[in-house]
Order: structure tokens, then C-alpha cells, then sequence
């Protein structure tokens, strides 16, 4: 198709990816402004493969591709986008002539696909087409519930996301984690991270900003996750971050200072975990306060009949890992408290300070222990020790690596030779 009194002028192709946040894309070209011209209408001109017309709706199992005839000119800009704003990403062919979709199309979705094209002489044309996906065949649905309970917490809290069924295959790990979305006020950087087929936690950078608010959603209503396998709706969460309260505990000199919004706010004699019952080193996070806990050493290996055993009532119990270590009231340590370490794992303060310390601290506060003879905080499975994970090795753990066009990123044109 050509039209009178537009001067001809060279076209370079252009290899054209939408992403998944994207609205649209400028025209590749040399010279001028074409598509600022009033486009024509290309409806003759675009062909959408395998779509159904009458009414009928489509199969979102199917991709959806759009090509040109031969005879027209190429296609310079597609988008797609369902009624929930959720757009498709897509792929355009050196040639300019075929456009398809490279994820999943969601269930039971309206969508509105808007086409670029321009003929010989670099003039404007559109088309806008809309279609309905159906239900989808398969009945096995992927459920996912976010943590922790909706509320205010520590800085140090990660959010975490379980599955209903395993995921293991990396491309589908990856659809599921582009529609996990987590959205923090002040906005910060942040990443999921796989830790198993099931489970998978976030966190920032560094520790979430003090009186942050966090939204966590999930977009996989109704797509494709991998063979006969659909998201289903998800419940979204909403958490606010408190002050910003890190107690560090030095095993070496048994003092805890404890910061309040980078302020010292209080400094207590302590004791930590003897040896052969060494304190672990790392950053811990508050799962939990009790105020009475009786503590069993059969809980943690120790038989009844050694003498290591021990039954006893224990008061203002803060826990800081499943296996059951706490910041706790130790009346019975504290000649020992500031001088020597003689717990069994624990961090052990009078009664006072405990009892201060167990309402000074929520849910998420950070809690440090340096310079123990003991091991490492478990990254997984006893509580939370995301942070001692280093940052690089954190992304990692996503199933969005660099190969991967993440959420968020810009288009990218890439012209080839003329």
C-alpha cells in the first residue's frame, strides 16, 4: 500500500522484545517522525494466526502470533495487555513480518492487542483487535500464600511465598516469579529467592527502611505455568516495618548493645553458649515472644540421665530459631552475666533486662551475634537467617538471571543492518 505526497525514505528493521511492564515502543527508523502522522487503517494488512472470530474464545494454551502479508510493509510495534493491565511479551522477527508472544496468555482473559505497521513509504498503520481466552483444560491449579501474617514488623523481616506444588523446571520457576510482586514504600531493591521446589523468600538489599509499607500480590490468576499447570488467585498482603531495632550480641566480651534507629538505647551484661553449646554467629531475626517457656535439655539432645540435663522455667522468652534458642531471663547466671560464657545456646540476662529487652522488640527485629565460637546461622529451616547470605549469592537464587528480560526492564530495539 503506498500513499501520495510522503517522500520515500530508507527503513531500518529493528528486532523489537516487549516486556512485561512495557506500554510501547518508538518506530526503529532513519530520519523523521512517521508514526507522529495520523496511522491509516492497517486491518487489512494484519493477520492474527490461530485466533478465532465470531465470538468464539481463544485457547490461551495457544501463543498468539500476528503476521503481515507479503505484499505489506512491516510491523514496527505490537503490544498486548489483558483487563487486569498485564502485558505480553513478545518477540518480532528480523524480518519485521511476524510478531509472537513468548509467555503464557492468561485464563479466562480479555485482551486488547494494539499494531504497528508502515508501508514503502514510511507511513503510519494501526490496528487494534481484542479476543477472549477461554478456561484452561487443565484443572491442576498452583496456590500461593504469602508470609508473614498481615501486622508491623522488625526490619529484618523477609516476606516468603509457599506453593502449593513443586516447581522445579527453571523457565516455569521463572513465570512464577515474574508474578510475585512485592512493592515497598520508600522503594527499595530487592529479589526472590528460591529456597526449595516450594518455598521462596524476599528481601531487600539491606534491611527494609524503618516505617516502610510493603504490598505483596500475586498476578498468576489464570496463567500458564507449565504443562497443565495454572496459577490460582492469591490472597495479597500488606506489612508495615516498625523502628528500626538491632541488638548485637558480642559472645566475647558477653555485652548486648541494642540500637534503636542507630541510637544505642541500652547496653546489658549477658552470657551465651558454653562450650561444646558455642552460641551461633550470624543475624537471627525475632520469630516470636513467650512469656513462660519450660525449657527441656532432652529437647536439644541432652539426655535426661547427663550431667548437662536440665528442666527449667524460663521467663520473658524471646525466640530467635526453631531449635529453640532464645534471648531469655537467667536468674540463675547472673554472677556469670558480662564475664563468662555457661548457657547451653541461649543468650541469658537477668530478669530485668530480659523482661525490658522482650518489650522493647517485636516480630522481625534483628538480633547479631558476633565473635562466638559457634557456627554459622542456618541461611533456611531454622528461622531466619536471609541476611547472612551475601547479596550476590541472594540474586542467584532467583530464577530471573541476566539471560532473563526481568519485570520492570525497558524495551530494547535492536537495529540490524540496513
Amino acid at each position: 500500500m503506498s500513499h501520495p505526497n510522503r517522500a520515500p525514505r530508507p527503513i531500518v528493521r529493528c528486532t523489537l522484545l516487549v516486556s512485561a511492564l512495557a506500554a510501547g515502543a518508538t518506530a526503529c527508523g532513519s530520519g523523521g517522525h512517521p508514526l507522529a502522522a495520523r496511522p491509516y487503517d492497517a486491518s487489512d494488512q494484519v493477520v492474527f494466526a490461530g485466533f478465532p472470530d465470531g465470538g468464539r474464545k481463544a485457547d490461551p494454551d495457544k501463543p498468539l502470533e500476528i503476521t503481515v502479508k507479503d505484499s505489506e510493509g512491516p510491523l514496527t510495534d505490537v503490544t498486548a495487555v489483558d483487563a487486569a493491565g498485564r502485558f505480553v511479551a513478545g518477540e518480532l522477527a528480523a524480518d519485521g513480518r511476524r510478531w509472537h508472544s513468548t509467555e503464557p496468555l492468561a485464563a479466562n482473559a480479555h485482551y486488547t492487542v494494539r499494531v504497528s505497521t508502515e508501508d514503502d513509504d514510511g507511513a503510519p498503520g494501526r490496528r487494534v483487535f481484542t479476543f477472549d481466552t477461554g478456561a484452561p483444560v487443565s484443572k491442576k491449579r498452583l496456590d500461593v500464600t504469602f508470609g508473614p501474617d498481615a501486622g508491623t514488623y522488625g526490619v529484618g523481616q523477609p516476606v516468603t511465598a509457599e506453593l502449593s506444588r513443586p516447581v522445579k523446571d527453571p523457565a516455569q520457576r521463572a513465570v512464577v516469579e515474574r508474578g510475585l510482586k512485592v512493592e515497598s514504600t520508600p522503594a527499595v531493591p530487592g529479589a526472590w529467592h528460591w529456597v526449595d521446589d516450594k518455598e521462596l523468600h524476599y528481601r531487600p538489599q539491606e534491611y527494609w527502611p524503618a516505617h516502610a509499607r510493603i504490598r505483596v500480590r500475586s498476578t498468576l490468576d489464570g496463567i500458564k505455568i507449565g504443562d497443565r499447570l495454572w496459577g490460582a488467585p492469591a490472597k495479597d498482603l500488606d506489612l508495615r516495618i516498625g523502628d528500626k531495632v538491632v541488638a548485637v550480641t558480642d559472645a566475647s566480651s558477653h555485652w548486648m548493645t541494642v540500637y534503636k534507629n542507630g541510637e544505642e538505647i541500652n547496653s546489658i551484661p549477658v552470657t551465651t553458649g558454653k562450650p561444646g553449646f558455642e552460641t551461633r554467629n550470624g543475624v537471627k531475626v525475632v520469630l516470636g515472644k513467650e512469656y513462660y517457656v519450660r525449657m527441656r535439655g532432652t529437647t536439644v539432645g541432652i539426655s535426661a540421665g547427663s550431667s548437662e540435663a536440665y528442666d527449667l522455667p524460663v521467663y520473658w522468652a524471646t525466640r530467635v530459631t526453631w531449635s529453640g534458642e532464645y534471648v531469655h531471663a537467667a536468674p540463675w547466671s547472673v554472677a556469670s552475666q558480662g564475664s563468662a560464657n555457661v548457657s547451653h545456646g541461649c543468650t541469658g540476662m537477668s530478669t530485668g533486662n530480659a523482661a525490658w529487652f522482650f518489650e522493647n522488640v517485636r516480630r522481625g527485629d534483628v538480633v547479631k551475634v558476633v565473635n562466638s565460637y559457634g557456627d554459622d546461622m542456618e541461611p533456611f529451616g531454622n528461622g531466619f537467617g536471609d541476611w547472612n547470605v551475601p547479596w550476590k549469592k541472594w540474586k542467584e537464587g532467583s530464577a530471573l538471571t541476566t539471560k532473563q528480560e526481568a519485570p520492570g526492564a525497558e524495551q530494547r530495539l535492536t537495529p540490524e543492518a540496513v
